[in-house]
C-alpha cells in the first residue's frame, strides 16, 4: 500500500484522537468529510460489505459509486 501511495505522490497521515475527558458530541477537525464520503459509498450496496478479492475490482466500483453519485447530483440542477 505505501508503494502505491508513493507512486501517486506525497501523502500525510494525521490520526485525530477524541479526547478522554469528552463528554457527548465534539466536533473534530476535518473528520467530518471521510466520515460523509464513507456514507455516501455506503448507500452502494456493493461496497456495504468488503468483499472484493482484488485491489483494483474495489477501486473500480468505488469509481463507479462516484459516477453515479456527480451524475445524479448533475441531473438534479440540470447541467448540460
Amino acid at each position: 500500500m505505501k508503494r502505491r501511495l508513493k507512486k501517486i505522490g506525497r501523502w500525510t497521515v494525521e490520526i485525530i484522537k477524541r479526547s478522554d475527558k469528552a463528554k457527548g458530541f465534539e466536533v473534530l477537525p476535518r473528520r467530518w468529510v471521510v466520515e460523509r464520503t464513507f456514507a455516501w459509498l455506503g448507500r452502494c450496496r456493493r461496497l456495504a460489505k468488503d468483499v472484493e478479492k482484488s485491489i483494483a475490482s474495489s477501486e473500480a466500483w468505488i469509481m463507479i459509486a462516484h459516477i453515479r453519485l456527480i451524475t445524479r447530483r448533475l441531473a438534479r440542477y440540470g447541467y448540460r
